[in-house]
């Protein structure tokens, strides 16, 4: 199946290109750039198209989805690029940021006439977005979001209409502020387990049973176990969005005493020399490696 969107994609990090390749097996025309240039011939190999600017991705294109790691190069590159984009074509935004800048981005867009913005963030992992698996949590003009439901489709199991694009940014720090919280919490009784002597196995099969069963220890536990620490979510990704969502709720007056001590467990990981492994290595800011019997 083809479709007759033509998509530019700017940020082929691990999520991103993850969702790109996700977009090339539903059918899509999808034109590809990164300063990453491992990372764009990695998608070429796939059906991108390769691009040696950001600009030649931008412009001739109905939809430009970025993906990028930090508020600031989001903010920058719509700054430098929204001009280029076609009359009627939809910039979506993929990236975690928090609810001034998306707002920001929407604004900047959509000063140019026949432009219009959506913010689209998504969950769970990589290996969950190539299989098409991940939700999406959409905000913007509503008919553009309409406009892109099959993309939506072809990327996501779930959409879930947030309205606005602060809602759809706001959700995303609050899901990852729960997430990661809850991966600290795992880390240390995973942890204290093992101090007692409660075998690996022993201990997920019990916890499986209990109301502390979630779904980073779904995703992460095993990898905890294992010493598996390859990045899917990076810790650096992690205490990013951490710090972001602290932000967001201090900005609107919200006590998060639990999420902020989390966020510190996060710190130390990345103090530690852990930032690039993925956030299940805060097992190592819990129980340093040299310290585990």
């Amino acid at each position: 199946m083809t479709h007759d969107l033509a998509i530019g994609f700017i940020g082929l990090g691990a999520m991103g290109g993850a969702i790109a390749r996700r977009l090339l097996t539903q059918g899509f025309s999808v034109t590809c750039f990164d300063l990453d240039t491992k990372a764009v011939q990695a998608l070429a190999s796939h059906g991108a198209a390769a691009v040696d600017s950001a600009s030649e991705a931008v412009a001739g294109h109905d939809v430009v989805i970025t993906s990028l790691p930090t508020p600031e190069i989001v903010e920058q590159f719509w700054d430098e690029h929204a001009e280029e984009l076609d009359e009627g074509a939809i910039a979506v935004d993929a990236s975690t940021v928090d609810p001034a800048t998306s707002r920001r981005e929407a604004m900047t867009v959509e000063s140019h006439p026949g432009r219009r913005f959506v913010a689209c963030t998504v969950g769970k992992t990589p290996a969950h977005a190539e299989r098409g698996e991940i939700p999406a949590f959409v905000g913007g003009d509503p008919h553009a979001v309409s406009e892109l439901r099959p993309v939506l489709e072809a990327i996501a199991n779930e959409v879930f209409p947030m309205g606005s694009v602060e809602a759809a940014t706001m959700f995303k720090l609050i899901s990852n502020l729960v997430g990661m919280t809850d991966l600290v919490a795992l880390a240390e009784g995973y942890s204290l387990a093992a101090r007692v002597g409660i075998d690996a196995d022993t201990f997920e099969r019990a916890l499986r049973t209990t109301g502390a069963w979630s779904s980073q220890a779904e995703m992460r536990l095993a990898w905890m176990a294992q010493d598996d620490l390859d990045a899917r979510f990076s810790v650096d990704l992690a205490a990013k969005d951490l710090r972001l969502g602290v932000d967001a709720a201090a900005r609107n007056r919200v006590p998060v005493h639990v999420c902020s001590a989390a966020l510190q467990v996060f710190a130390q990981a990345q103090a530690m020399g852990h930032g690039r492994l993925d956030a299940a290595a805060v097992i190592r800011a819990v129980e340093p490696v040299n310290r585990r019997r």
